[in-house]
């Protein structure tokens, strides 16, 4: 058995860049939790009607996945850049010894939005060998509208080196997408049904199955 940790900077970013693959570890036994690094704030500027829903939708969201534990940061989600990075360091350490995971899934270092690439620096810091020598598998995703608007240059370049047949879990994954009705748009809107399945097509027929999920592996140790 595993134990699954993923890194969500916002709820969302765990079912863009592997729901799948979370639903298929769920399946095959797997315990998986679920670390949520933002939260809307009314000091922020956010409404308590909305700070609610989306409350909602991340109860919603833990049924549907079935997380063994969900565990909250409370970043200000419009002041991650301000947030010191020794708190984050050390709240997600604080998680990591709890959980103890093997497996260990990562927003992808070189995201365009800023607070993707805070909380990958911050985790990054976190799950040194001699802190956390139970981490087996570090892994980076690929989250649909933030991956691929990278800068088009080689060192920003996503390149997966490591798939997943998701081909029995991408309905489940839709279905569940669909729950974040404020981030889901009309084609071209990149986060919307018919991109999530035309990139796991295309990295279904990079792996040779039909619909796959695609991660970049930093560490490994067997």
């Amino acid at each position: 058995m595993n134990k699954v940790l993923v890194m969500a900077v916002h709820p969302d970013d765990e079912t863009l860049g592997c729901g799948g693959t979370l639903l298929r570890h769920k399946c095959e036994g797997d315990q998986i939790y679920w670390l949520v690094a933002t939260s809307m704030k009314e000091e922020d500027g956010f409404g308590k009607n909305e700070i609610k829903e989306v409350e909602e939708i991340i109860e919603n969201i833990t049924k549907m996945y079935n997380f063994e534990k969900v565990f909250r940061l409370g970043i200000p989600t419009t002041r991650v850049d301000e947030f010191p990075i020794v708190k984050i360091v050390k709240g997600i350490l604080k998680i990591l010894i709890e959980v103890k995971p093997n497996i260990i899934y990562l927003p992808f270092m070189k995201d365009v939005h800023s607070d993707h690439r805070i909380i990958f620096e911050a985790a990054y810091s976190s799950i040194r060998t001699f802190h956390c020598p139970f981490i087996k598998k570090i892994l980076m995703m690929e989250t649909i509208s933030e991956t691929e608007f990278a800068p088009g240059l080689k060192e920003f370049a996503f390149i997966p080196n490591h798939f997943v047949n998701i081909s029995n879990f991408l309905e489940r994954k839709i279905e569940i997408t669909k729950i974040f009705k404020r981030e889901i748009g009309k084609h071209p809107f990149p986060r919307n049904p018919e991109n999530i399945r035309a990139l796991a097509t295309f990295r279904g027929a990079t792996a040779g199955c039909k619909y796959a999920e695609s991660f970049a592996i930093l560490k490994e140790i067997r």
